[in-house]
């Protein structure tokens, strides 16, 4: 998985494929890009061959070697076991910007299920390992795009679809519903669920789930501002992230709250993209960092999305930052455990669409095989299907 690689995306799909038919494979962490060992099959042979991804036979006395290597350097060996379940948080009609993961997992040929407020509120997350969240907005804000799209019409059927769903649950506002399925998302983590979320889900789902009670529709519904003293009623200690946030109350203002370290969602973007720098965590100490931050580049171009950095004074002092920009107030990339399961956050809404403009059209992975950035993507994938090791003291 270094610059050897012909195909990087697929080689995710591969691995995944081999898990999924019952086979075992191991992540070789901080090994020429965080390489995987899987068994020679033919089944194997031939959808390597036709995705495009090198493979490098190996024999057990060249293997020996490989082992011997990882034992003695900040490198390690972790099974994978089994292909998780997937589920991607999706409407059924997509908005006219695409979702990275559903375009990484697509490409890289690894089945998901689509899930939406019906099947979330139903108590159908349990059935799943993973759930990806990508831009919806769980204050029920619809990240507040009516400032300038309130008669797209894309824009008007998203309103009609959560209004009509809103009234069927017997819930009289959309951020009512959204909180609601918020809080079953909060759940789905505290069971022992994999939760990886990017973009604006980021930020409005703590938001969401912090400010349980606070009144945030008002913005919407009417065109008043929000509460101003609603900071005070927010409880953090219920969010995955962030805490001490402050809401963004300015009725023509399109930005969330203080989160995001770009501010991108304003009608000005006040910061400019740079470059951000993966953290080079122990293998043999901290494994699962390790394994969220696998990849071939460590300095890779950064990319706007509605939430695009996480403020460094928002985040809780358990968070792991796993990439940040040197010198810079803000992170892009962020892991937690939370009860028995864990999250982790990445901003930015596509690596290979920095600027994220509405109506972009799709990106077309087959153009961006080696994407480092949507490696994190794929990382997070195959992150619930390695056996965690106890840690070593």
């Amino acid at each position: 998985m270094d610059d050897g690689q012909q195909n990087h995306l697929k080689a995710y799909g591969l691995t995944y494929s081999a898990l999924q038919a019952g086979l075992r494979g191991e992540w070789f962490l901080n090994y020429r890009g965080g390489s995987f060992l899987l068994p020679d099959t033919p089944e194997l042979r031939k959808r390597a061959a036709l995705d495009g991804v090198s493979v490098e036979p190996i024999d057990d006395a060249t293997l020996g070697g490989v082992r011997a290597e990882l034992a003695q350097g900040n490198m390690d060996a972790v099974p994978l076991e089994k292909a998780p379940t997937i589920a991607i948080y999706a409407p059924p009609k997509s908005p006219p910007w695409d979702d990275a993961v559903t375009l990484a997992l697509t490409y890289a040929g690894i089945p998901f299920t689509t899930v939406w407020d019906d099947e979330v509120l139903a108590g159908d997350l349990k059935k799943y390992d993973w759930l990806h969240l990508h831009h919806e907005d769980f204050t029920g804000q619809f990240n507040k795009l009516y400032i300038n799209y309130r008669a797209a019409p894309w824009f008007v059927d998203a309103v009609n679809r959560d209004l009509t769903t809103a009234q069927r649950y017997n819930f009289t506002t959309v951020p009512a519903l959204k909180k609601a399925v918020a809080e079953k998302i909060r759940q789905y983590v505290d069971n022992g669920g994999f939760l990886f979320a990017m973009c604006g889900a980021t930020e409005t789902l703590d938001l969401a789930i912090a400010g349980a009670n606070v009144d945030i529709d008002g913005v919407f519904s009417d065109g008043t501002p929000m509460d101003p003293n609603a900071d005070a009623k927010m409880d953090w200690k219920r969010a995955f992230a962030f805490q001490n946030a402050r809401l963004e109350t300015a009725p023509l203002t399109n930005s969330m709250s203080n989160i995001d370290g770009h501010q991108v969602n304003v009608p000005s973007r006040k910061q400019p993209l740079g470059a951000f720098t993966l953290f080079a965590f122990s293998a043999k100490f901290d494994p699962v960092a390790s394994m969220l931050v696998q990849n071939h580049r460590n300095v890779i171009p950064d990319f706007y999305g509605v939430t695009t950095s996480f403020n460094k004074a928002t985040l809780k002092p358990a968070d792991v930052v796993l990439a940040y920009e040197e010198g810079a107030p803000w992170v892009k990339y962020i892991h937690g455990d939370y009860g028995k399961g864990s999250w982790t956050f990445l901003g930015g809404h596509d690596p290979e669409d920095p600027q994220h403009a509405v109506g972009n059209p799709a990106t077309d992975l087959a153009l961006h095989p080696n994407s480092p950035g949507y490696r994190l993507i794929l990382n997070n994938v195959l992150f619930p299907a390695a056996k965690k090791k106890p840690l070593k003291t």
